[in-house]
């Protein structure tokens, strides 16, 4: 009898192996096709997933250098409805349908000057578009409210079903050194004219360094609660009725970025990068004591300059996985986004898959099923790298 070739012997412990996972109940790898959409991008600050057109589709939306942009599913057509609206670059996109005509509204930050934080004409920049009758056409843009050095912002829900735009600076005004005044983060309400003024209300006003912020709803009868990362940490923040927001402290380590997800059994986690562009993907799940702290496990610190953190269930197992981006601009290095999986139910053990090389030094990231099989699609904006990608699920099962 002949012996088993190496090549026989390789395939029997591949079997094996896959057996084992099986019987075990490992998670499956991930398997995603790659898509460049525009390799023309200048900066790519900012994604949002919307209906633009009322099409039933989600369109891709960019906050360019100088230009705000969609690109129309399926054929990724780039429309660009907005150019050098102000005399810096713009920041940040929000889009999403507030009205339930099935096309989104879109509001953009701009002016965007992190080194000055105490003069609003120099700095900073708000506005609510108002589109043409043909959506690909140049919108017009209304000036709003703006505090110096606008980062980020979201359309979010009150517990009435009314919709605000929350918007967040980076810095305090007159800040140096991530020390000062805190950070005044405002929610605008449209008025049934969005050319006439809007109201603001003040969500918080403490934080320093506060890079970004999440819309979540864990109860889903008090509306959107938002997660916060910032230099004092990590706090949630809820509201009754319209009223004024509680914040609650679930973490002391300077965060940048923050989305949360479930665990494999449904406990609920929080998924990071430590600190604000920083080198470190950490979880936390909640303690025993809910007063206490939330348990913080470091899954990663070879990142460099991390900027965006997506959670989503890319694998179709029925919980969450962490995928985190960096673009290695300061300390320079090599770029990519990798895919934390948990293999527990309490978030102590975890996998880690390389999704993308220096292909792709992320500014941006977001997930959303483009193509409606049921599995969500990642799609990454390059900064030195100068494009936008769609990184096309083919693995896992629909959900």
């Amino acid at each position: 009898m002949h012996s088993p070739t190496p090549l026989r012997l390789a395939s029997a412990t591949l079997t094996a192996t896959l057996l084992t996972r099986t019987l075990l109940g490992a998670p499956p790898e991930p398997s995603f096709r790659i898509q460049d959409i525009d390799t023309e991008v200048q900066i790519g600050y900012g994604i949002a997933i919307a209906d633009v057109d009322g099409d039933g589709k989600p369109d891709i939306l960019l906050a360019d250098q100088h230009t705000i942009q969609w690109y129309q599913n399926p054929t990724w057509k780039k429309h660009v409805i907005s150019e050098n609206l102000t005399e810096r670059d713009n920041v940040c996109i929000a889009a999403r349908d507030l009205d339930g005509d099935g096309k989104a509204e879109i509001a953009i930050g701009a002016q965007w000057n992190p080194g000055e934080t105490s003069d609003p004409e120099k700095s900073g920049g708000v506005f609510y578009l108002i589109p043409p009758a043909d959506r690909t056409q140049r919108w017009d843009a209304v000036k709003l409210h703006h505090e110096p050095t606008v980062h980020r912002m979201h359309w979010v829900q009150d517990p009435a079903g009314k919709w605000d735009l929350i918007v967040k600076p980076l810095h305090g005004r007159g800040n140096r050194n991530n020390a000062g005044e805190g950070s005044r983060v405002f929610a605008y309400r449209m008025p049934a004219n969005p050319r006439d003024p809007w109201t603001t209300s003040l969500v918080s006003d403490f934080t320093h360094a506060s890079h970004n912020f999440h819309p979540i709803q864990w109860n889903p009868a008090q509306g959107h609660e938002i997660l916060t990362a910032a230099k004092e940490g990590i706090f949630r923040f809820t509201r009754a009725d319209s009223g004024p927001w509680k914040k609650t402290q679930l973490s002391d380590s300077w965060t940048g970025e923050v989305r949360d997800g479930r665990l494999p059994g449904g406990k609920r986690f929080l998924g990071t990068i430590e600190p604000m562009h920083g080198d470190t993907v950490a979880s936390y799940t909640p303690s025993e004591n809910p007063d206490a702290p939330w348990r913080r496990n470091v899954l990663d610190a070879s990142l460099k300059d991390g900027h965006a953190v997506v959670i989503a269930d890319f694998l179709g197992i029925g919980s969450d996985q962490i995928a985190a981006g960096w673009r290695a601009m300061n300390p320079k290095g090599s770029p990519g986004v990798r895919l934390f999986t948990p293999l527990d139910s309490e978030g102590t053990a975890w996998r880690t898959t390389e999704l993308s090389g220096d292909a792709v030094a992320i500014e941006d990231m977001k997930a959303a099923d483009l193509n409606a099989d049921g599995k969500p699609d990642l799609v990454l904006a390059g900064r030195q790298t100068h494009n936008l990608r769609i990184l096309w699920n083919e693995g896992g099962k629909p959900q």
